[in-house]
């Protein structure tokens, strides 16, 4: 393992260096990767791993009749390398549990009984296993539990492997049954094209994961956003304006400086009003908030937050419901301001950087 230091404190991560793709496919020779589930992390982690050769099958419900046409689309192989899910796991020396977190509670007694000894159960995430009183998830004791958890969406996943970059992810193991589970956690986390890969616990995964997406990630942010809008709105400023000044000018500007060195170096390329202004409200935005991660922590920790999930994703008319909730967000004042701005982004840098992607489709991280 490489020693970083990050922000003063020194961790250990590790980096494809180390642990090379020919490495990699070395550990998983005689593996079979069953991937349950074709929504969101289940397409990149597929395609990446198929794209770097490991041997990879698809369980997925043909049910679900736009997951399954996707997996075809992408060119998965009814009854050779596309399965129902009950088959694909059994096919499986690594089983992916990559539906989402209500449905592994779902479909958890069907994978049960198709894990044999020496196989490993492997996650994105570490709702099922944490909580295990809620979701009735418990492993066998004759079987690997693996994390390789992506800090980013599925979409994130594969473009960042296509444009070759990779993709950051968390590891852990929560059983060892083979004496080989962290070379096969860390082997199936180069497959899926992981950056580099930093070690966690499957607690403290799944407790920043859950904080994070309510908080700064999605939650907070969007919380935010709205928030400034409104008050520009109130104020009479125009749609346009106010959507520029919360939305178009962070996405499209400041945030990329942030990416490439830091909040500090984003401040010092702003000017001179822009920088007294903001360090003067940050404390004032801080001191706003802390309370609400706090509490939002330990609704988390507490286990507040996974009952929520399960009681409301596992209702039959989530589907509809949650359908129903995003519409009222994509049709708020907000975001049909925010088509209207992205349709007038030059076509010259998106013809651009479509021809990129499509240059870099196929490519395989190294």
């Amino acid at each position: 393992m490489a020693i970083i230091n990050f922000g003063g404190v020194k961790e250990n991560v590790v980096t494809r260096g180390e642990f090379p793709m020919s490495r990699a496919r070395k550990a998983l020779k005689n593996e079979v990767i069953a991937v349950i589930g074709y929504g969101v992390q289940g397409p990149a982690q597929s395609l990446n791993m198929r794209d770097n050769g490991f041997n990879v099958v698809i369980g997925q419900s043909k049910a679900f009749k736009r997951d399954w046409d996707r997996a075809v689309s992408d060119g998965w192989v009814p009854g050779k390398t596309l399965f129902e899910i009950e088959e694909a796991a059994r096919r499986g020396s690594i089983v992916q549990m990559l539906v989402t977190d209500a449905a592994q509670r779902a479909i958890w007694p069907l994978i049960r009984k198709c894990l044999n000894p020496g196989d490993a159960l492997y996650f994105s995430h570490g709702f099922s296993i944490v909580y295990k009183k809620q979701t009735g998830v418990i492993p066998p004791g004759v079987v690997d539990v693996i994390m390789v958890a992506p800090k980013g969406s599925g979409t994130s996943v594969r473009r960042n492997f296509l444009s070759g970059a990779g993709i950051n992810s968390s590891y852990a193991v929560a059983q060892d049954a083979t004496g080989r589970a962290t070379e096969r956690c860390l082997a199936v986390g180069i497959a899926i094209g992981s950056g580099y890969l930093f070690p966690t616990t499957f607690q403290q995964e799944v407790f920043s994961d859950l904080t994070g997406e309510r908080g700064v990630l999605m939650g907070a942010l969007a919380g935010i956003m709205e928030a400034q809008y409104d008050e520009l709105r109130r104020r009479g400023h125009s749609p346009s304006e106010a959507f520029n000044e919360t939305v178009e000018e962070l996405t499209q500007s400041l945030i990329r400086l942030v990416d490439e060195n830091g909040m500090d170096w984003m401040f010092s390329n702003c000017s001179a009003t822009a920088q007294r202004g903001a360090l003067d409200w940050k404390p004032k935005f801080k001191k706003a908030v802390a309370p609400v991660f706090r509490t939002l922590y330990d609704r988390v920790k507490a286990g507040v937050e996974t009952r929520r999930v399960i009681q409301s994703c596992g209702r039959k008319d989530y589907k509809q419901q949650l359908d129903k909730e995003l519409s009222v967000m994509g049709n708020s004042e907000m975001w049909r301001a925010g088509r209207a701005a992205r349709s007038l982004r030059p076509r010259e840098k998106a013809k651009a950087i479509t021809r990129r992607t499509k240059g870099i489709a196929g490519r395989k991280s190294n």
